[in-house]
């Protein structure tokens, strides 16, 4: 019989809480109809979906009362979000030039890739070896750049390394220079404090599935100042910004996982990050020359992204997988590409570091008891492949 799984992917999706399961049954039933519609169930539907856009503006640091509140645009989720944002706010700005980072998601790398196909001038800002944007390049772009430029989008936390990004300094910088900034924050809403008015950005893009909500719904928050260029087009919905049906109990189940995740969030970051600390000794012990990769930075508590030296990714993770532990390569948006990880490149790691890197990613459901199990199966693995490989006779 396999074992029980130990599920340590959670920055790739999360399993849906039980706030968000019973705020969406209660919405499916109570809020079913269009909210576009002018009868009485059709405005029923729309109070609910009006209310969690709020409840969420509120929790991520909107300001949503004034004659300027910021808006919020419902999504299908942080790839949709992140295309509306790049490209949207580029065509609305009139210029075509777009600054990212060498680090970014592959929903924005591969964007501003193809925008670069376009015609768009893209300039891609370097990390420094732990793995944290170079906002000196960023400086000396804007200052040279500044009025070509339309839009720079960084993001908040690696969803490799877990490193946190200097957002806050960015946006006051674009500010200054007169250029909107977006940043994607897929990673760390829901894990950290979000301060969306304060920090000063244009523009925020963030998915309900990585902090226990429903998959299929995600958010774009957006200042007053600034409105993207539709990329589809229909309805009149949501200002026509994203035409096409509202869901209101994707809304009420994306608001009730944020209030969850945003519930004891200090406690929980301590806790996961205790268990990480403990894994990580464990793992890097287990293995000659392993390192966690940006732990010397401000990171996530609860990703760890560790190389195994010598060792192929693909081949690790398919050992783990096989030993009951499920963990990733990286982004599952690239998973399984047999090309080194990007982030890790810019990093300007050594080959042999970037060939053996596996995420790991704990989460709110995580317990100690699979932690020790883990590392029980993980270091059984190691000993296993090592002894494997001191058996294994030279090939002639």
């Amino acid at each position: 019989m396999p074992p029980e799984p130990i599920y340590l992917d959670h920055n790739a999706t999360t399993p849906l809480g039980p706030a968000a399961a019973e705020a969406m049954r209660s919405a499916g039933v109570e809020a079913y109809a269009n909210p576009a519609s002018q009868h009485g169930p059709g405005r029923n539907a729309r109070r609910r979906l009006e209310g969690a856009r709020e409840r969420i503006l509120t929790l991520l640091g909107g300001e949503t009362s004034g004659r300027a509140p910021d808006r919020l645009v419902f999504t299908s989720g942080g790839t949709e979000s992140n295309a509306l944002a790049l490209r949207g706010l580029l065509a609305a700005s009139g210029r075509k030039r777009l600054v990212v980072s060498a680090i970014e998601h592959p929903s924005v790398a591969a964007t501003a890739d193809r925008l670069e196909g376009e015609g768009c001038t893209v300039d891609r800002l370097g990390a420094t070896d732990g793995g944290v944007v170079r906002l000196d390049a960023l400086r000396e772009l804007l200052s040279r750049h500044g009025g070509e430029i339309g839009l720079v989008s960084l993001m908040a936390a690696s969803n490799e390394t877990g490193v946190l990004q200097p957002i806050a300094e960015a946006a006051r910088l674009c500010h200054e220079a007169g250029v909107p900034f977006h940043t994607d924050a897929a990673q760390l809403v829901g894990k950290r404090p979000i301060e969306f008015r304060s920090w000063g950005a244009a523009a925020l893009s963030f998915t309900a599935h990585k902090f226990n909500g429903p998959l299929g719904v995600g958010g774009l928050l957006l200042a007053p100042e600034v409105t993207p260029a539709p990329q589809l087009h229909g309805g009149f919905q949501q200002e026509s910004l994203r035409p096409g049906t509202e869901s209101a109990p994707l809304a009420a189940g994306l608001a009730a996982a944020l209030e969850t995740a945003t519930e004891g969030q200090t406690e929980r970051r301590d806790r996961l990050k205790r268990l990480r600390d403990q894994f990580e000794r464990a793992l890097l012990a287990s293995w000659p020359g392993a390192v966690a990769l940006g732990a010397e930075t401000d990171r996530l508590e609860h990703t760890s992204c560790l190389a195994f030296p010598g060792a192929d990714r693909q081949a690790l993770v398919m050992a783990y997988d096989l030993a009951g532990v499920a963990c990733s390569t990286g982004s599952a948006c690239a998973s399984g590409s047999s090309e080194p990880s990007p982030t890790l490149l810019a990093m300007g790691l050594p080959e042999k570091i970037v060939r053996g890197a596996v995420r790991f990613s704990l989460g709110a459901t995580t317990t100690e008891a699979q932690i020790n199990d883990a590392i029980t199966r993980l270091t059984g693995v190691h000993e296993r492949l090592r002894s494997e490989a001191i058996d294994t006779p030279p090939t002639r």
